[in-house]
C-alpha cells in the first residue's frame, strides 16, 4: 500500500498540534490510508515542541522535527519534503483551516495519475480588507512576472515522489513553495476548498511579517520590481524631454517663469526615484549574498525519531 505523507509547518500552534494529529489520524485510518504525519516545529516560542511530542507518543504515525531557532515557513515546508517518505506527500497548516478532508479528494486524484494537485481557495475567508488588498496586489504582481494565476494559490498541496524530487533539487537558497509547485510543472489539477475558521488561537501572520513574506518571495521569483524601475526611469525621460522643450519655447518667447521652486521640485522628485532605485537594486544584491553564502536552510536541533532512539 502506496504511504502518504502529511507535512504540517507549526508555528507557536501548542494548542493545535494534538487536535491535528487527532483529527488527521481518525481521517487517513477511517478512508484505510497509510499515512505518517510530520510535524515541523519552526522555532515556537510557546509549548508547541512539547506537544508533538506528546502527539508522537499518543498516536505512531506522528513524528516531528524541532529547528534551532525560527527559519520561516518555506524552510519548514522544505525540511518536511526532504524528511517526508512517503509516496506521495501533502502539506497543510497546522491551524487546519485546510480541511482535512480535502485530503481524501486529492489522494483519490493521485491515485488517478495526477502528479500535482493544487489547492485553491473557492474564497478568501472572513480575511480583512487591508490584508486582502495587499493580497490581491502582491499576486497580481506574481501573476503577471509568472504567467500563472496564482490568486486562489496556497501552501495546501498534494505532490507525488518525483515532484518532491525535483523541488528538493533545486539549487537557490530562498524557496516560494506555491510558486515553484507551479513552475515545475508535471501533471497537474486543481481542487477548491473553503477555508475553514481557526478552532483556537489567533493567526500568526501580522502585518509586517506578511510585507517581509512578500517582498522576500517577489524578489526571490521574479525580477519585475526592477522592470518597475526601468519603466518608471524612462516616463521621466519622456517627462524630462516634454518639459525641456516646454522650458525652451517658453525661453525664447520671453515667459520663462523666475525662481527656482520648479527645478527644486524636480530635484527631489528624480532624487527620490534614484533612491528607491537603488533601495530596489541593492535588496536584489542583498539576495545575491544570500545566495553565495550558501548556509544551510535551516537547522534541526531534536527530532522525535532521535529521542525515541
Amino acid at each position: 500500500m502506496p504511504l502518504l505523507s502529511i507535512v504540517i509547518p507549526a508555528y507557536n500552534e501548542d494548542k493545535m498540534v494534538v487536535k491535528a494529529a487527532e483529527v488527521l489520524t481518525q481521517l487517513m485510518e477511517k478512508e484505510k490510508i497509510e499515512a505518517e504525519l510530520l510535524f515541523i516545529n519552526d522555532g515556537s516560542k510557546d509549548q508547541t515542541w512539547m506537544e508533538i511530542e506528546r502527539a508522537s507518543k499518543l498516536f505512531s504515525n506522528v513524528k516531528g522535527l524541532s529547528f534551532s531557532r525560527n527559519f520561516g515557513k518555506e524552510a519548514a515546508i522544505l525540511a518536511g519534503l526532504e524528511h517526508a517518505k512517503g509516496d506521495c506527500c501533502v502539506v497543510i497548516d497546522c491551524d487546519l483551516q485546510h480541511p482535512p478532508e480535502t485530503i481524501i479528494q486529492m489522494y483519490s486524484l493521485w491515485q488517478d495519475g495526477y502528479e500535482l494537485i493544487e489547492g485553491v481557495k473557492a474564497s478568501r475567508g472572513s480575511e480583512g480588507k487591508l490584508h486582502g488588498f495587499f493580497s490581491k496586489s502582491f499576486y497580481r504582481l506574481i501573476n503577471r512576472a509568472t504567467g500563472f494565476d496564482m490568486s486562489k494559490s496556497s501552501d495546501f498541496k498534494l505532490l507525488d515522489r518525483k515532484v518532491i524530487d525535483a523541488y528538493l533539487r533545486l539549487p537557490e537558497r530562498k524557496l516560494f513553495f506555491r510558486a515553484l509547485s507551479y513552475w515545475l510543472g508535471f501533471k497537474s489539477i486543481e481542487v477548491e476548498y473553503e477555508v475553514q475558521e481557526r478552532l483556537v488561537g489567533e493567526t500568526k501572520w501580522s502585518f509586517s511579517s506578511l510585507v517581509k513574506y512578500a517582498l522576500n518571495n517577489i524578489t526571490s521569483f521574479s525580477t519585475a520590481p526592477m522592470q518597475i524601475v526601468t519603466f518608471v526611469g524612462f516616463v521621466f525621460f519622456l517627462f524630462a524631454i516634454v518639459l525641456g522643450i516646454q522650458s525652451m519655447i517658453n525661453y525664447f518667447s520671453g515667459q520663462s517663469l523666475a525662481g527656482f521652486t520648479t527645478v527644486i521640485l524636480l530635484q527631489l522628485g528624480i532624487g527620490s526615484l534614484i533612491m528607491m532605485s537603488l533601495g530596489i537594486m541593492g535588496y536584489y544584491i542583498s539576495k545575491i549574498y544570500e545566495e553565495v553564502k550558501r548556509r544551510p536552510r535551516y537547522i534541526v536541533s531534536v527530532s522525535t525519531e532521535n529521542e525515541r532512539k
